[in-house]
């Protein structure tokens, strides 16, 4: 077994989809002949980005050792302060202690690693990765979860703001030894914003599914209800908030043309209300299934709602119910974001590949992009832009119309689906630390 120090702030017990990665690698990466060392965060409050899900823990070998900095999270005294930090670039007390913490416990254990990987966000770990391989001669690997300065879906206090994090992105990616990106979109957004990383070695590792989730015996289903679900966060009061023009989107910090608000349910909504006009027998057969840490505005979008009624939140489910929920839908919704016609997002929302891996119908209300592409591939999808209630409508006939008469309408591209399957990811991973090593062990 090769050791690894694998710095991943995010870990279980902490649920949500920003741990799955990690955890993954951690759970397959034994099989491939390298040992995580983990350097986490202490376990936080639940809260909406932080859901506690217990069951993840006994997912990780017994023999990967893992490092809690010590808590508790440092506290920004007022939120004026917090808000006067942001605009000024100041190091905000999260940043600081995150950074003192994980050198020192990743230094400290580094005896007997050969190389470090960082998972990220938050992107303050790699300055932690930067500063630990500078003082062990260990190289690292930069593994961006999202990508960075460059997702459309960050908004900055500002232009300048945004600039500012980009050219730290280019300083701190240019100690790496290794860039992995999680889409080909992203991986090509790097390249092109920045010309200096032409000499690393950059690659593009997706997320996935674990076969396991999709082979276990699922609880079948008795009711007459057409179900549509939706797993994971709404982005209902981002996307409210920039649209009613605010300070950041006025002064450039949020890039022009994205509308975070189509990445809701409020889209839906109208499209499911429109449709009910057309076919109000089928009010009566319509459940709409929400699981996942929810805010006030988006049960507030529900409640405004003429299908309330049909509506519920279930709050955040453990993964493995997560899962089974998936399985059991009739329809899937996945929204993003919505951007200009020929330009391409840099996401592909996590959900997707657990999504394909079901084989139930999905309505993708997506942009251009590799989402989009992915999602036409798996046979699965049935495919129309973000803001396209007129389309959402006409999927959702069809999907219905086919459920009445217990036809399933999706093609599963089988072939084309193992690709994301988690132990393959894996696999990649653990070629990339093969080559990087190899010259060493040479």
């Amino acid at each position: 077994m090769t050791k690894i120090l694998f710095i991943a702030y995010y870990f279980p017990p902490i649920g949500g989809a920003g741990v799955q990665r990690s955890l993954k690698f951690a759970q397959h990466l034994p099989s491939e002949g390298f040992l995580p060392v983990v350097i986490t965060g202490p376990t936080p409050a639940d809260a909406q980005w932080t859901p506690h899900d217990s069951t993840l823990a006994t997912i990780v070998p017994g023999d990967v050792q893992i490092h809690r900095a010590k808590g508790p999270l440092p506290a920004v005294s007022t939120k004026l302060r917090g808000r006067l930090q942001r605009w000024l670039g100041w190091p905000s007390p999260f940043s600081e202690w995150w950074q003192q913490s994980a050198v020192e416990i990743a230094c400290a254990n580094a005896d007997g690693c050969a190389a470090i990987v960082a998972s990220m966000s938050p992107f303050e770990s790699a300055a932690v990765a930067t500063e630990v391989s500078r003082r062990t001669g260990l190289p690292w690997v930069a593994d961006l979860r999202d990508p960075w300065a460059l997702d459309e879906m960050q908004v900055y206090p500002s232009r300048l703001h945004r600039r500012m994090e980009m050219a730290k992105m280019e300083k701190l990616l240019s100690s790496a030894s290794l860039i992995v990106m999680n889409t080909p979109a992203a991986e090509a957004a790097l390249r092109a914003a920045f010309p200096s990383l032409g000499g690393k070695r950059v690659v593009t590792i997706t997320n996935g599914y674990d076969r396991e989730d999709f082979q276990r015996p699922v609880r079948g289903r008795t009711d007459d209800k057409f179900r549509i679900v939706h797993t994971g966060y709404l982005h209902t009061a981002l996307g409210r908030q920039l649209n009613g023009r605010g300070l950041s989107a006025f002064l450039g910090g949020a890039e022009r043309g994205v509308n975070i608000l189509t990445r809701s349910h409020v889209v839906l909504l109208d499209a499911l209300e429109q449709w009910c006009e057309r076919d109000p027998a089928a009010l009566r057969h319509i459940e709409i299934v929400f699981a996942g840490k929810t805010s006030r505005e988006d049960e507030a979008a529900a409640n405004r709602s003429k299908l309330c009624a049909a509506i519920d939140f279930r709050g955040y489910l453990s993964h493995s119910a997560s899962v089974d929920l998936v399985r059991t839908a009739d329809l899937l919704f996945l929204p993003m974001h919505n951007l200009p016609a020929g330009r391409r997002a840099r996401i592909v929302p996590g959900k997707t590949y657990e999504y394909m891996a079901s084989g139930q119908p999905i309505l993708a209300a997506v942009p251009e992009g590799d989402a989009r592409d992915f999602l036409t591939q798996s046979g699965t999808a049935f495919v129309c832009r973000p803001d396209d209630v007129s389309g959402m409508v006409a999927i959702i006939g069809r999907i219905y119309s086919a459920w009445k008469e217990q036809v399933n309408l999706c093609k599963p591209n089988v072939t084309f689906i193992e690709g994301f399957e988690r132990r393959r990811l894996a696999r990649a991973l653990a070629d990339e630390l093969r080559n990087l090593l190899a010259p060493k062990a040479a």
